[in-house]
């Protein structure tokens, strides 16, 4: 089955899926960040103070998850859908109309919580969930909502806070989400996706379910967190202090803000071809590589002043961003099987999330302190290359095991 065919005869679950990723952008770092500048002046909160809270909400969200996150193993879709889109609306229209500290830090935890966090494993687990032997496919268009979202929603919001102000366009976000995003989810994904018999077969047959008492004492979970966890830790951080870089090293915001359309492009392009691959080699095959552009990406960034280094950033970081966001859909199903997948999805997607608490607050502390951001960044290239040196032994690992349960 070509994709075009794929994507005609299960178009309903895909777009489904889809937008409940590109909605999740509300309560992405990508989209808050943009309210940084009016928060730490209505606050009066300096870069690593606001880093701090924004660190304090997010992690508090992720502890929050592994929980909550629970729920898409006991109720389908789109009874999840209805809890979850209604609870970020809400914490969009509180960030609106919070005045204190107590309720800005109640407000990011719920963008965090129902946006980042709940929006997201809802999707994809689900998505894992309805496609076996074209996951990899399936995977690589749902995770088009995050890029069209970072593409569409804050270039958007600019216009209309230019036009209404920061805090009522924040208003705006919260009705989108109940009279446009909830009706829209909800009737594409009212039924769920059963198999059919023209699927075609699996390529990889999976092993044995595991459960999540039985993931968290396995030692390969542990080297695999190390790896995805650092794509969030570095986007978050360095589009978090976007500004601050900006002004660092002179250049211009409105060339900086141009960047992102090509590192959007690249991402859809190579979530594409990423998806394609797992379908052919499956996901674990795929582990050795994913984070090498990332490293690279970071030492580009670190070393060079030039606005050139931007674009090279950029390029870089949407190959790595394609092959990670749809990487991290299909490989955990691969490993762990589908029976606890909601449960085990929930504490990696909390590991994602605190990676990203942890990132703003950390290099925001640092920075107060004296560390320049671009040496951080070039730690940060410097752990991906690392880290990358451990994935092809895990790798092979698995594969080991996976051929072991089969038997």
């Amino acid at each position: 089955m070509n994709f075009l065919t794929f994507v005609r005869e299960n178009a309903r679950w895909l777009v489904g899926a889809f937008l409940l990723t590109l909605f999740s952008t509300f309560g992405q770092t990508v989209f808050i960040s943009l309210s940084a500048g009016h928060i730490r002046s209505e606050y009066g909160l300096s870069d690593g103070g606001f880093g701090t809270l924004y660190m304090a909400a997010t992690l508090a969200s992720a502890m929050t998850l592994p929980q909550f996150g629970k729920i898409v193993d006991r109720y389908s879709p789109m009874a999840v859908t209805l809890l979850i889109v209604p609870g970020l609306a809400l914490a969009c229209v509180l960030m609106a109309a919070s005045h204190s500290i107590v309720m800005l830090v109640v407000t990011i935890y719920m963008l965090r919580l129902f946006g980042q966090g709940m929006m997201t494993h809802n999707a994809m687990t689900a998505t894992a969930r309805w496609f076996v032997a074209q996951r990899g496919k399936a995977v690589s268009v749902v995770t088009q909502g995050v890029n069209a979202g970072s593409a569409i929603f804050p270039i958007t919001f600019v216009v209309v806070s230019t036009a209404i102000g920061w805090r009522q366009s924040w208003v705006v976000a919260g009705v989108l989400l109940l009279v446009v995003a909830l009706p829209l989810i909800v009737s594409f994904i009212r039924v769920d996706r059963t198999p059919r018999a023209s699927d075609p077969q699996p390529r990889f047959q999976p092993g044995r379910d595991w459960t999540r008492h039985e993931v968290v004492r396995d030692p390969l979970f542990y080297l695999l967190l190390m790896g995805v966890m650092a794509p969030p830790f570095i986007g978050t951080s360095i589009f978090f202090h976007q500004i601050h870089l900006v002004e660092l090293r002179g250049w211009s915001l409105e060339v900086f803000g141009s960047s992102f359309a090509l590192m959007s492009t690249l991402t859809v392009i190579f979530a594409l071809v990423s998806g394609h691959l797992i379908d052919r080699f499956s996901a674990v095959a795929l582990l050795p590589g994913f984070l090498l552009p990332l490293g690279v990406a970071c030492l580009v960034l670190g070393f060079f002043t030039g606005q050139w280094s931007v674009f090279a950033f950029m390029t870089l970081l949407g190959i790595s961003s394609g092959f990670s966001w749809t990487l991290f859909g299909a490989l955990w199903v691969e490993v762990y099987g589908s029976r606890h997948l909601g449960s085990v999805r929930a504490l990696i997607e909390s590991a994602m999330v605190l990676a990203s608490a942890i990132g703003p607050g950390l290099t925001g502390v640092l920075i107060d302190t004296g560390v320049a951001l671009p040496a951080q960044i070039v730690a940060m290239g410097l752990y991906c290359l690392v880290v990358s040196f451990a994935m092809p032994g895990a790798s092979r690992r698995i594969s080991l095991r996976l051929a072991t349960d089969r038997k």
